[in-house]
């Protein structure tokens, strides 16, 4: 297997921190008007009295808000600012500037207007009920940064409320993604994904995600690890979701921490903010895959991790194979709303990884095992996937 070349790694670029609050100064996003207003007759079309001839008729057939607004194409970016990315609890105002920077995203990588909504609440019946009544101004909601286990009650309780696409990226985004990577690793080796033996660090909203759909793809063998030890079905300790997640993961049984849990272990995905000591990674099997995926600090090194394993990712952007969900959150919400779809299914995320591989075709190896997050054909190739998956399945 051929080793990493220096010309394949991003270097890193230093960055000042007055570069950077002079590119937040007056925050990332603007209205632009699609309407001429340049005239009198294009004031009276636009705005009054012409407007009320659209309202009127909105009113007496409220399908025509989707043809005579911006709502069936507008993503909420919606938080409550509990879990923003290492950062934790910093609140919703502080969340802010991460919000705005996620509907840039959906307006750069997929042509979709978006807009931050945070919300000075935690109480999921009033996180609920705001995006009930919300409902008539937006066509998705991305929920975003809202703490375990909290997000999987709001995201549940949302997608029931709700008549449109619905995710909680931090759960999703990253577990398609992952499940990207993952094929791209297999493929690269020639091995079955569904043979492999998983291990998960981390069992919050992304750790999660991954093994569902890890399992969904076909790997019967993942282990789950939160920081107590092995999420196995012997623990009185676990919450309703890790509960749940017990009864459908660990089929061997094990029971203990991280060492009994890597020991002849295939694959290392870390969602957690630990880290893992280099003699464990070392227990792992032959050929091993670490995706090592806490940003700005990998759980183990990746200069350490490539000294036993043949293919190692992570979530930053100065090493190769960057597991970062701007793979896949702009295409899915974007093939949703071109199909019209009413919820995003498990059947949409697996095409969604499928599409995020399909992109590299021959370009494939072991120090890019998923594109670049600029590569410019992603978001398309996923949004035609998605929007294909959710005709299939019927939600369309």
């Amino acid at each position: 297997m051929s080793p990493v070349s220096e010309a394949s790694v991003t270097p890193k670029v230093e960055i000042t921190d007055e570069e950077i609050f002079a590119g937040h100064i007056g925050g990332k996003l603007s209205v632009e008007t699609t309407a001429p207003l340049d005239s009198q007759r294009a004031l009276s079309i636009a705005y009054t009295p012409g407007v009320a001839q659209v309202s009127r008729a909105i009113h007496a057939d409220e399908t025509l808000a989707d043809r005579y607004t911006w709502t069936n194409r507008l993503v909420v970016v919606v938080s409550d600012g509990s879990a923003v990315l290492g950062l934790g609890d910093i609140g919703p105002r502080a969340s802010l500037p991460v919000m705005e920077g996620k509907s840039a995203l959906f307006k750069n990588f997929a042509g979709l207007n978006s807009i931050p909504l945070v919300l000075d609440t935690k109480d999921p019946d009033e996180i609920v009920e705001t995006l009930v009544r919300l409902r008539p101004s937006f066509g998705a909601v991305n929920l975003e940064d809202i703490s375990a286990p909290r997000c999987f009650e709001i995201e549940r309780r949302v997608i029931e409320a709700l008549d449109c696409p619905v995710m909680h990226d931090d759960q999703h985004g990253t577990a398609i993604v992952a499940l990207a990577a993952l094929r791209g690793a297999a493929k690269v080796q020639d091995r079955d994904i569904t043979a492999l033996r998983v291990v998960i660090s981390g069992a919050g909203a992304a750790g999660v995600a991954c093994a569902n759909i890890l399992l969904a793809a076909g790997i019967a063998d993942v282990t789950v690890l939160d920081s107590k030890g092995i999420v196995s079905s012997d623990r009185e300790d676990l919450n309703e979701i890790k509960a749940d997640l017990a009864s459908r993961t660990n089929p061997a049984g094990r029971s203990g921490g991280l060492v009994e849990a890597l020991d002849g272990a295939d694959v290392f995905l870390g969602v957690s903010a630990g880290t893992v000591p280099e003699e464990i990674i070392a227990t792992m099997a032959p050929e091993s895959i670490i995706f090592a995926m806490s940003n700005p600090d990998p759980e183990i090194h990746p200069d350490i991790a490539a000294k036993y394993a043949a293919i190692v990712a992570t979530g930053r952007s100065d090493f190769p194979n960057q597991i970062n969900n701007v793979l896949a959150f702009p295409g899915v919400f974007k093939g949703a709303l071109d199909a019209g779809a009413r919820r995003i299914t498990e059947g949409m995320k697996l095409a969604a990884a499928d599409a995020i591989l399909s992109v590299l075709g021959d370009e494939l190896a072991v120090d890019k095992i998923v594109p670049s997050p600029l590569d410019p054909r992603v978001a398309p190739a996923v949004a035609a996937a998605v929007a294909q998956a959710a005709k299939d399945e019927g939600v369309a």
